[in-house]
C-alpha cells in the first residue's frame, strides 16, 4: 500500500501522563468501530496527557501563531486487526488546544474531539529536577496538570507498562457509523525520566463527564514523563467496517 502523504509535523516534548484504570464498560461507548481495546495485563487504561507542541508545521507550512502550543487530552489504548496483523494505537475522548484552527482542521480531516480553550505552562529546570505544569481554562477555571521528575532519562524497558502506553503507532476515530478513520503517528523510541511527584486538579465531570469521576479522582495507575521527539501524522484512511 502507498505511504500517505504527510499531514502534519511538530516535535511533541515532555509528554505528562497520568495513566489510570477505567472499567471497560465505560471506555466502549467510545471504542471506535472496527477496534477493540487494548489491555495491559488484563485493564483498561487511560490517559491524562499534557504535552508541548513546538515547531509545527500543517501540510509542511508553519502558520503564524500556530507553531509552539500546548495540548492536553483524554486517550485509551485499542488495537485493530488488518487480516494480517495486529495495529496497536490510541482513541481519543478529549482533546484541548489553545488555537481555533487546530482544532478546526484536525476535527474536519480527523473527526477528532478537540476543543479551545485558553492554556499556558511552566517549566522549571533545576539541578538535578524538571518540574512540568500544564493548565487549561474550563469556564471561570483553571484546571492543572503538574509532575516533578529527575533529570535522568532513562530507557524504557521491555514489556513494561512505559512501553504499552508509548508504543502506539496509529490514531482512530469513528467518521460515521460504516466508516473508521485510520491515522499513522510516526516517531522513535521515547526516553521517559523518573517522577516524584504529580497532581491533577480538574473538573472532571465539566471536561470528560460524571462517568469517569470515580476513576479520574484516585491515584493513577502510574505516572509517567517523556522527553519526547520530534513526531510525523499522516493523513487519514477511511476504512469501510
Amino acid at each position: 500500500m502507498k505511504e500517505k502523504k504527510v499531514f502534519l509535523t511538530a516535535k511533541w516534548e515532555y509528554l505528562v501522563m497520568l495513566n489510570y484504570q477505567i472499567p471497560a464498560e465505560i471506555l466502549s461507548p467510545y471504542l471506535p468501530k472496527g477496534t477493540e481495546l487494548d489491555l495491559f495485563e488484563g485493564k483498561a487504561l487511560a490517559s491524562v496527557v499534557g504535552f508541548l507542541f513546538n515547531e509545527t508545521k500543517v501540510f509542511g507550512v508553519k502558520w503564524p501563531f500556530h507553531t509552539n502550543f500546548e495540548e492536553v487530552n483524554l486517550r485509551f489504548y485499542v488495537k485493530r486487526f488488518n487480516g494480517t496483523r495486529w495495529k496497536r494505537g490510541v482513541a481519543f475522548i478529549s482533546e484541548i488546544v489553545p488555537k481555533h484552527m487546530i482544532a478546526w482542521i484536525a476535527n474536519g480531516l480527523y473527526n477528532e474531539h478537540y476543543s479551545r480553550m485558553a492554556m499556558r505552562h511552566t517549566a522549571h529546570h533545576e539541578n538535578d529536577f524538571l518540574q512540568f505544569n500544564y493548565e487549561w481554562k474550563n469556564g471561570v477555571h483553571w484546571n492543572n496538570l503538574k509532575v516533578k521528575a529527575l533529570n535522568r532519562p532513562i530507557n524504557i524497558l521491555p514489556n513494561s507498562e512505559a512501553e504499552f502506553i508509548f508504543e502506539h503507532y496509529w490514531g482512530y476515530n469513528q467518521l460515521n457509523k460504516n466508516t473508521l478513520i485510520e491515522y499513522g503517528v510516526e516517531h522513535p523510541r521515547w526516553e521517559i525520566f523518573p517522577v516524584t511527584y504529580h497532581e491533577l486538579h480538574a473538573n472532571i465531570a465539566g471536561l470528560y463527564g460524571g462517568q469517569f469521576v470515580p476513576y479520574l479522582s484516585v491515584e493513577p495507575h502510574s505516572v509517567m514523563l517523556a522527553k519526547g521527539s520530534t513526531v510525523t501524522i499522516r493523513k487519514p484512511t477511511k476504512i469501510k467496517v
